[in-house]
Parts: structure tokens; sequence; C-alpha cells
């Protein structure tokens, strides 16, 4: 079977060399089976009944409407965690930064690159620079997935202490951590304790403006906050006025906009956090592959829209992928239609995610089109597809 593929952003080259002769790259969005993206908007795109799945090459998804996919049987992909490592070493640029005035340095340098005598005059101005080390100062981490997991561990590994909060930690994020993070259960405890805070959540209606008056209210006085996650997790405004107070000392944000450039008190950096060789990379190899394995085996990996569901390489004489709404029943409707057919099932693979569910199952012999056909016509299925 042969794909055609769309990029609306460039996808490294690394990661697209994996795919087969079967794929073939279309500059046309409509014709697209199958869709790689990084930041480009596609909530305005119109999508047809050939678009099968989009994969993002990055974590977050807000350019995408997910949500509306899921109805459409369209399985959005995402790449956690591989462009964690790029993303944690901004933010220990970022406290080193926030503590020490080196952009100011900098900029004084710049601005006296005339001066025969500037060395000896730099002796003289940098104690208007000075800051302080991070070395012994405590350090929260709100969110500890792939990348709030990293920056703990490493500011460990630079003698800090490190609270951790995550309501929702894995057991696989738990057992990476190093011991010597402090988990609180609560994030009040975080602002309360902690000279520098940074965010690692995902942007929902429940994370959205956390950071704000009352929150920063609870935080010490000096408090250095960095956010490279998202700047809908901040209230700007209150940040602001934090700043002017004193009672937070500085704010860096990996996210520019007109609120926060040229912002006193604020360090604002273009969006760099996944801004690496290595990061585009890694993020390019594994959209591919969970694309593939998806277009190819019908398994599911890192969708955000869809459950996680595999059977493996689909080496039976039948595999079908459905995309169903979670509802009771549906699997005794699919053995039945099967079963009806004289279908022999070898093997069935069912999970559910919210609204939605998939399902994979094997069989013994090629699937009859009639078979298929009932499939589709069946309540709430959404979308079914012949793997072979």
């Amino acid at each position: 079977m042969n794909y055609k593929y769309n990029c609306l952003n460039p996808i490294a080259q690394v990661g697209l060399k994996d795919l087969t002769d079967a794929y073939v790259r279309t500059e046309n969005f409509a014709e697209a089976d199958a869709v790689f993206v990084r930041s480009a908007k596609m909530d305005e795109l119109a999508v047809g009944d050939n678009l099968l799945a989009v994969a993002r090459a990055g974590a977050g998804v807000n350019n995408i409407p997910h949500a509306e996919y899921a109805k459409k049987g369209i399985v959005v992909f995402n790449t956690p965690g591989a462009n964690a490592n790029g993303v944690k070493e901004l933010v220990l640029a970022a406290m080193l930064l926030a503590s020490r005035d080196i952009v100011g340095g900098i900029d004084w340098v710049k601005a006296n690159k005339d001066d025969p005598a500037i060395a000896k005059s730099a002796e003289k101005a940098k104690k208007a620079f000075a800051g302080t080390e991070i070395q012994g100062k405590t350090l929260g981490v709100i969110g500890l997935g792939a990348i709030g997991q990293k920056v703990a561990n490493a500011a460990v590994a630079l003698g800090m202490e490190v609270y951790g909060y995550d309501p929702y930690l894995s057991v696989d994020a738990a057992w990476n951590l190093s011991r010597s993070v402090k988990h609180c259960k609560n994030v009040e405890d975080i602002y309360a304790a902690c000279d520098f805070i940074t965010i690692h959540v995902p942007a929902l209606d429940s994370t959205k403006g956390m950071i704000n008056a009352e929150s920063i209210a609870m935080m010490k006085t000096g408090v250095i906050v960095v956010n490279a996650a998202r700047d809908a997790l901040v209230n700007e405004k209150d940040m602001i006025d934090a700043l002017a107070s004193g009672k937070v000392r500085r704010y860096v944000s990996d996210f520019p906009n007109a609120t926060t450039a040229g912002q006193k008190g604020m360090i604002v950096i273009p969006h760099l956090g996944a801004s690496t060789e290595e990061a585009e990379d890694n993020c390019a190899v594994m959209a591919v592959k969970q694309m593939r394995d998806y277009l190819e085996n019908g398994n599911i990996v890192n969708s955000v829209n869809y459950p996680a569901c595999s059977l493996g390489v689909a080496n039976k004489a039948g595999r079908l992928a459905i995309c169903h709404k979670n509802v009771a029943n549906m699997i005794g409707t699919f053995t039945s239609i099967l079963g009806n057919a004289k279908v022999n099932i070898d093997a069935i693979a069912n999970k559910s995610r919210g609204d939605f569910a998939y399902t994979l199952i094997d069989t013994d012999a090629a699937i009859p089109a009639d078979v298929v056909e009932a499939l589709r016509k069946s309540e709430a299925v959404v979308r079914v597809r012949v793997i072979r």
C-alpha cells in the first residue's frame, strides 16, 4: 500500500529518510494521507476523509485541533521526550542568566567596545552585574514529565535542593527521578519553599494562568521564575507587577510577545527550547517511526487523542484497525459481525481514552469487503482501516 505525505513545516531529513518507497511526498495538503508538522496552525485547514494521521515533531499540540480530529478518526501523535534534553539545557541556562546578570554584563561590553581601557573599566563596572550562585538554592519543578525530571536531576547534580510537584507522576518518571528530589503533594509547598521555580506542564484549562497574583503572593520575595513550557501558564501582567514590586527577582520566558518583550526584569528568549539540531533530529525520527507503525501495522504510540494500543507487527492473514466511540458492547458487535461471516479471530487489542476507543483485530483469513462495510455501518464506529 502506498501513502502520500505532506510536511507543513521543514522536518529533519534524518527522520524522513526512514520513509520507504511506499511513501510519496506531496505539496498538496488536501491529498495527503499523513501529515508531519511542527508549529504550523492547522485549525483552519480543511481535512478530507483521506487524512489518516498527523505527527507533531514536538511535544505541544496547541496548533492541532486534535479533539475535532478524533471525531473524524484522525490519529494525532506527538513526540514526548525527544526534545527533553534541549529544553532542560535551556532551563539551566535560564537559571544562570537570571541569577547572575550575564546579559547586562555582555550589553555593557558591547556599549563600551570603543573604550581603549575597557579591561580596566570592566573591573570597576562589573560590580553592577554581580549575582548569586545556584548551588545550595532551592528549585521547585512543577511537572515531572520527560523534561521536568531531567531538569530536576540536573539541578540535583549542580548542588541544588530540589522539590518536585506532579499529581499525575507516572511510574516510569518516578523511577527516573533522583532520590534526592523531594516530592510535594501540594503546589503551594513549591511556591513557599523555593528560590527558583520552573514550570513543565501542558497548557490546559486547569493550568492556564496558574502563575498569577495569588500564587506569586505565596512565593518567597526575590524568587526567580522560569517558563519554558507555554506562555499561557503565566499571567504576564501579574508578573510585570510582581517584578516592579520586587516580589519576583527575574522572570525568564521562552515565549516573546507584545507583553513580555523588553519588559524590565524579564529575560525573554525567542522560543529556543527545542531549537537544537539534536532535538529536531530526535523529534523527526520519532514522528516518522510512530507514523509508519500506525499506517503499516495499525499500532498507536504517543497519540494525544486516541489510546495507546498495539498488536505488534501485522503478520497474520488479516488485520483491522477500528476507531470508535467509547461505548458499551463495541467488542461484542465487532466479534459478532466477524463470527457471522465465519472469519476466525486470532487476537484482539482494545483500549479506551475519554470519549474514544481503538480496537485492533487479527484474523486467520483475509477479511471480505462486505464484512468491512458492515463494521463501518456499526453504530459508534468512526473509521475502519484494513491494514492487511
